[in-house]
């Protein structure tokens, strides 16, 4: 018999954690090879995670309702024949090596992804060990609320706000190396500050559960506005020519495509064109260096009564305006019928938000990690504009607010970037554009 490995996939080209929704299977079950095991919500799909192995269900480590980095282990089967338990054994001597000089704990990291330790049989996630490590955290004093009293990283988040932070001292130091050592897959767990809020709850207050979904958002944007320095830049257009192009064909459009010919597709195509032309808006950080994507996919999003989706219009720089719009369709409806897949929502390089459906005419969006910019195209209002030849005129305007990773870029090229957009948008008329 052998002991196999399920680990949080990788739903998706930029999603790095998932939160376990649902388990499908309980301890003892025996299972196929591709039989489902859990549900897993991340901030772009939920999906199922398939079994790698025949065999019966030995542990389930991961806990519904906690999130997992890609990579970490999840649950663990035993399948017959070869020998894949031993995994385990080597991480017990990776351990015990530095157990003297415990600041060293650092370099055994390639151990197994959930590590565990004998204090009290708790398991620390790599997650939890990474913040007491940097908090100066002593675990062996901190009383875990999760599965068997196990200390999560809500519990360390709670004591950082609260100020009240146990140091360790050198003997319970001595007790922590082997969990130190766990591997590089941490289970990333960045939870919402309202998770460690507590809120007063009267008669006629509802309480509403957060669901997989609102969790792995919340998640997303936390991460996103811890991480990267957001810079806030906006541009008003006007689109009176667009508008009057677009109106003039929208009947016949839909009579002969079947589908709508909205003034977003020219917006989704304005911008694919000029980030081809400022290529560095279509960059992403990534710590060390920044990658500037070759492809301009443009994720668009799509609004549910209860979560936002961000599905992607893959080389949107290659497609026409009609084909824009005919994706924009199709995107929007799988949302909304729940036949969105993973594939749907891979891949996006930079945020166009359509924020002006709402009625808005100015926002600040927080940024689609790991892309460096989002823009929001706000609502399309007629005002009175005073015109080059000092005459004062009613005309379509829009505002366009633009979020930015100033890691990655700067006012120079943002404020060209949105210059170009807004020279593409103003030009676009029946004399000088074609939707097909």
């Amino acid at each position: 018999m052998a002991i196999e490995q399920i680990k949080m996939p990788q739903l998706g080209e930029s999603v790095t954690e998932g939160t376990i929704n649902q388990w499908l299977v309980s301890v003892g079950d025996k299972v196929s090879k591709y039989d489902p095991l859990a549900e897993v919500t991340t901030d772009k799909v939920n999906s199922e995670v398939p079994s790698s192995f025949d065999g019966v269900i030995k542990e389930l480590i991961a806990q519904e309702g906690e999130t997992y980095e890609v990579g970490a282990v999840i649950l663990t089967i035993e399948t017959e024949g070869g020998g894949s338990a031993a995994p385990e054994a080597p991480a017990a001597p990776a351990a015990e090596a530095p157990a003297t000089p415990a600041a060293s704990t650092p370099a055994p990291a390639a151990a197994a992804p959930v590590a565990k330790t004998d204090n009290g049989g708790a398991r620390y996630s790599p997650a939890v060990l990474k913040l007491s490590q940097e908090h100066g955290i002593d675990l062996s004093q901190v009383s875990g609320t999760g599965a068997g009293g196990r200390i999560t990283r809500k519990d360390l988040n709670a004591l950082i706000e609260s100020g009240n932070i146990p140091k360790a001292g050198t003997a319970p130091a001595a007790s922590t190396p082997a969990p130190a050592a766990a591997a590089p897959a941490p289970q990333a767990a960045p939870k919402a500050a309202a998770a460690t809020t507590n809120v007063p709850v009267v008669p006629g207050d509802i309480e509403i559960p957060v669901s997989g979904v609102r969790k792995a958002i919340a998640a997303n944007m936390l991460k996103s506005k811890h991480e990267a320095p957001h810079a806030w830049t906006m541009i008003e257009v006007d689109v009176t020519n667009l508008m009057s192009f677009r109106n003039s064909l929208k009947a016949d459009f839909k009579k002969k495509e079947g589908f709508n010919l909205t003034p977003f597709a020219f917006f989704v195509k304005a911008v694919a064109q000029a980030l081809k032309e400022f290529p560095m808006i279509n960059s992403m950080w990534a710590g060390d260096k920044i990658v500037q994507k070759k492809d301009i996919n443009l994720s668009i999003a799509v609004a549910t009564e209860d979560a936002l989706y961000v599905p992607v219009i893959k080389n949107a720089d290659e497609k026409t305006i009609k084909g824009i719009a005919r994706e924009i369709g199709e995107l929007a409806g799988k949302v909304r019928s729940g036949k969105l897949s993973g594939a749907d929502m891979s891949g996006g390089t930079f945020t166009v938000n359509n924020t002006g459906s709402f009625g808005s005419i100015q926002s600040n969006g927080i940024i689609n990690h790991p892309q460096a910019a989002i823009l929001q195209v706000e609502s399309i209002v007629k005002r009175a504009v005073v015109m080059d030849n000092g005459m004062i005129a009613v005309r379509d305007m829009v505002n366009l607010c633009m979020s930015l990773d100033h890691r990655v870029l700067d006012g120079l090229v943002c404020g060209n970037f949105l210059k170009r957009v807004k020279e593409i948008l103003e030009n676009t008329s029946k004399e000088n554009t074609s939707v097909y």
